[in-house]
């Protein structure tokens, strides 16, 4: 019983699926890394970087190729092509990302002091009309 089980823990170690499929990904809830460490699924602008990313590696390498015919130098202008486009879209992404969580949180204390000053002696509104008021 226990060779059986060393068995299977070593074939489940080593990553090797069973007959019946990997049991890793049984309920199919597992997500999908890239390169076994990128959780692209869950990461803020990780897909379309590599998506984009993808498509400048491409752009740049046939087109390389296209103008010169040289394979090596083309596959070379594919990677830099990728990493440069890679980045600039996660930077960019990233800034924006960064931008809208700023927004949502003044917004959301904005919105928080509304509700918790309304009606109050504190209330900026309140203090406008009633200044407003004895002026008249």
């Amino acid at each position: 019983m226990a060779d059986g089980a060393d068995a299977g823990a070593g074939q489940a170690g080593r990553g090797g699926a069973s007959a019946h499929g990997s049991p890793r990904r049984q309920g199919g809830t597992e997500p999908f890394k890239l390169l076994g460490i990128l959780d692209v699924e869950n990461i803020p602008c990780a897909r379309d970087s590599i998506l984009y990313g993808s498509l400048g590696s491409v752009v740049a390498g046939l087109g390389h190729f296209l103008l010169t015919s040289r394979i090596r130098r083309s596959c070379d202008i594919g990677v830099g092509g990728f990493i440069l486009v890679t980045l600039g879209c996660w930077f960019h992404c990233r800034y924006n990302y960064a931008k809208l969580r700023i927004q949502e949180r003044l917004t959301r204390e904005g919105i928080k002091n509304k509700i918790l000053y309304e009606s109050t002696h504190l209330d900026p509104e309140r203090k406008q009309t009633n200044g407003d008021s004895s002026s008249n």
